[in-house]
């Protein structure tokens, strides 16, 4: 792999950092099942990083990280429809998971070459 550490990844950082705005946007949030899953697809994301860096695998820990990702979005819009999350948070959380999916992609590019 084209680095020493998952720490260097700056998708990694973005993936914490993403993770834990989920963890704030959600500690008043009463519906226990919707946030415990969503804050587990936002800790799964960077997991799942540092996890197949270690393991030194192929760029499939990427794709999963991907899928966490899109679960995360996915699981936001909900949260906004229901009255959960507001139009600013859930823009500004969607927005940072798009650009973090586009950097995993970029990021499985550059470790098939």
């Amino acid at each position: 792999m084209g680095y020493r550490s998952f720490e260097e990844l700056e998708v990694w950082k973005r993936a914490c950092r993403s993770a834990v705005r989920v963890y704030e946007v959600l500690s008043g949030c009463k519906d226990y099942g919707l946030r415990d899953q969503m804050m587990r697809a936002a800790v799964s994301i960077a997991s799942n990083l540092a996890e197949g860096s270690e393991r030194n695998s192929v760029p499939d820990f990427i794709h999963i990280a991907k899928g966490s990702a899109a679960e995360l979005r996915t699981q936001i819009y909900i949260a906004h429809k229901i009255g959960v999350l507001t139009t600013e948070v859930q823009q500004e959380l969607v927005e940072e998971l798009k650009q973090i999916s586009a950097m995993l992609q970029a990021l499985a590019t550059s470790l098939k070459s």
